[in-house]
């Protein structure tokens, strides 16, 4: 537990199929203290699996309109919170952030998982993992029997090359190496969205974009707003500026 007593939450991400079960039952296993008390909030549309017995305290999520629908489980002390494998991850991290804040939970980690086999067979689907990768402190190489290793070398490559912050761990049996270095709760994601701080845009009486360093007290026509990530903003018509493939599309019934 933190030292302000709130539950860890441990948002994951990742498509339907991935084996996001599997890892948060290794990481629960390995990867926490004596006397923690871990708990699992599944999407409601999940569909229920073998896996299940092993996730302790396994409740359901769901939504009411546009906002999650759930209660973090009482006495608590981490929470595995298990996103749609079917649906936009820019749109459920839209709103887990003030249904966190809501809960009064605190973010520990975001974790993806990526299903190499699909992702391989699926070339569009980088822009989709890159989404998430984008917002996340750990990803976890998972699915990865069959993969060609150049494709797995490539997709490394592909983030590292623009810097990520955040881990890559290959999975190995449906287990990682580390545990305890998965569950980690320290910021790695390239993402300022859910920091406490936010990053600001400075703009001058013409609505033109300023250096923060130009700024000086005497600027009274000076206005700053929150930096907007660039997955979560929108165009003039309310749409995400930035898309991403539909991953139901590649998922099949």
């Amino acid at each position: 537990m933190s030292s302000s007593a709130k539950p860890l939450v441990y948002l994951i991400l990742g498509a339907a199929g991935s084996g996001r079960r599997e890892m948060v039952a290794d990481l629960i296993d390995g990867g926490l203290a004596a006397g923690a008390k871990p708990a699992v909030l599944l999407a409601a549309d999940e569909p229920a699996s073998e896996l299940d017995p092993k996730l302790p305290g396994l409740a359901r999520w769901t939504w009411t309109g546009e906002a999650i629908d759930a209660a973090l489980p009482p006495d608590a002390t981490q929470v595995f919170f298990i996103t749609q494998g079917r649906g936009s991850p820019v749109e459920q991290i839209d709103v887990f952030k003030p249904w966190l804040e809501a809960q009064g939970g605190e973010l520990a980690r975001v974790i993806t998982v990526v299903n190499c086999s699909l992702a391989e067979k699926n070339p569009p689907l980088l822009a989709w993992y890159e989404a998430c990768v984008h917002f996340s402190d750990i990803v976890l190489l998972n699915r990865r029997e069959g993969v060609a290793n150049k494709w797995l070398s490539d997709f490394l490559a592909y983030f590292q090359d623009q810097f990520y912050p955040c881990l890559f761990e290959q999975v190995k049996g449906g287990r990682v190496k580390n545990p305890a270095l998965v569950l980690e709760p320290q910021a790695r994601r390239l993402s300022h969205w859910f920091d406490e701080e936010q990053d600001w845009v400075f703009t001058n009486a013409d609505g033109e974009e300023i250096d923060e360093e130009e700024v000086t007290e005497d600027d009274e026509e000076i206005e700053a707003t929150p930096a907007e990530d660039l997955y979560l903003a929108r165009d003039a018509a309310g749409r995400r500026a930035k898309r991403i493939p539909d991953i139901a599309k590649f998922l099949g019934a």
